[in-house]
């Protein structure tokens, strides 16, 4: 019997529709455990089966495959898929946030995705215009709502959740891709509006988290995704979760204070973040993945694990399913109307 490698803690990405002989390598490394997919990895449906397929084929064992399929201005396939309305359309219409949900999941599990980075659990405090009409709501009781029926629409199709971004990045207005921003607001502010449905989606099974890039230098010296007050103490304690904690990407400028790349990551995984995401800068990867420890952590690898898609359906299939057809047909209506 062949011996598989574990899964290992870093994510990393891939430049173009096939794989090159390096990525190849750098995805049997022992530490290499997923691979996100961005829109320039997609051309179409067959297309990136086929990709993914190859992904695959050069690990050695399980390997995660994520991407950004939120809906509205995030939504990396597009080709082939039903276009997804940004979550704030939702409150127009409640009643659709599970089948979207559901119809997101299902047609990534299709092509071979295991997971999506969603839902945005963020509450729009109307400041951010990188959420901005990415979060379900300015009001924390209907974003959590709204988010939880879709969780429960993506848990139907067979798919893990990850809810995005802990404790909340709706309350300034930088974005972290570019710098890093300052949320001044004390931790019982935070405990009375964003952190309500991180704690209920939590509480209902939601299997993944990626804290935010952001400060909040009245609760913290460190960055969310770097501050084990965040991860260890309110994720894991205050809110009993048990999941996977993914950090946000670590090329972002958000996270270039902790440091060079490798400082970066064993800063992330310091704090408690299970996987490290390393994305658009092979060389940062590659370091990444020759300076951390190769270490099994049999905890860290179950939760990962827990991350790994169920399909029930190939895409065959799901484009026969009756419940695909009027749901694709609805959802594809209402984003057109809006």
């Amino acid at each position: 019997m062949t011996s598989h490698q574990p899964i290992g803690p870093i994510m990393l990405d891939i430049a173009g529709l096939a794989l090159t002989p390096d990525e190849q390598d750098m995805i049997r490394h022992p530490n290499t455990g997923a691979v996100i997919l961005f829109a320039r990895n997609y051309q179409d449906p067959e297309q990136v089966t086929q990709l993914i397929g190859s992904i695959r084929a050069a690990r050695n064992g399980p390997l995660l495959i994520a991407v950004d399929q939120e809906g509205g201005r995030v939504q990396r396939f597009q080709n082939g898929f039903t276009r997804l309305p940004p979550a704030a359309a939702y409150a127009q219409a409640p009643d659709l946030a599970a089948s979207a949900g559901w119809l997101m999941a299902a047609e990534l599990l299709a092509v071979g995705v295991d997971f999506s980075f969603a839902p945005v659990l963020d509450v729009d405090c109307g400041v951010s215009d990188i959420i901005g009409n990415r979060s379900f709501s300015r009001d924390p009781q209907r974003a959590m709502r709204l988010a939880g029926d879709f969780m429960a629409g993506m848990h139907e199709a067979g798919m893990a959740a990850t809810g995005k971004h802990f404790p909340g990045h709706g309350g300034v207005a930088l974005d972290s891709h570019l710098t890093l921003p300052v949320d001044e607001r004390d931790l019982d502010s935070l405990r009375a509006s964003d952190l309500l449905p991180f704690r209920q989606l939590i509480a209902d099974g939601l299997e993944g988290i990626m804290p935010a890039h952001v400060l909040y230098p009245n609760i913290d010296t460190q960055p969310a995704g770097f501050s084990q007050f965040w991860i260890q103490q309110v994720l894991r304690r205050e809110l009993n979760f048990n999941g996977t904690v993914f950090s946000d990407d670590l090329s972002m400028e958000g996270a270039a204070s902790a440091g060079g790349f490798p400082e970066r990551a064993r800063l992330a995984q310091a704090a408690g973040c299970d996987m490290v995401l390393v994305c658009n800068n092979p060389t940062a990867a590659a370091q990444v993945l020759d300076t951390l420890p190769i270490a099994q952590d049999p905890v860290r690898e179950q939760r990962l694990l827990c991350m790994q898609g169920q399909p029930s359906l190939n895409r065959g299939q799901l484009m026969q399913s009756e419940k695909w057809q009027q749901l694709s047909a609805v959802i594809n209506a209402f984003t057109q109307s809006l």
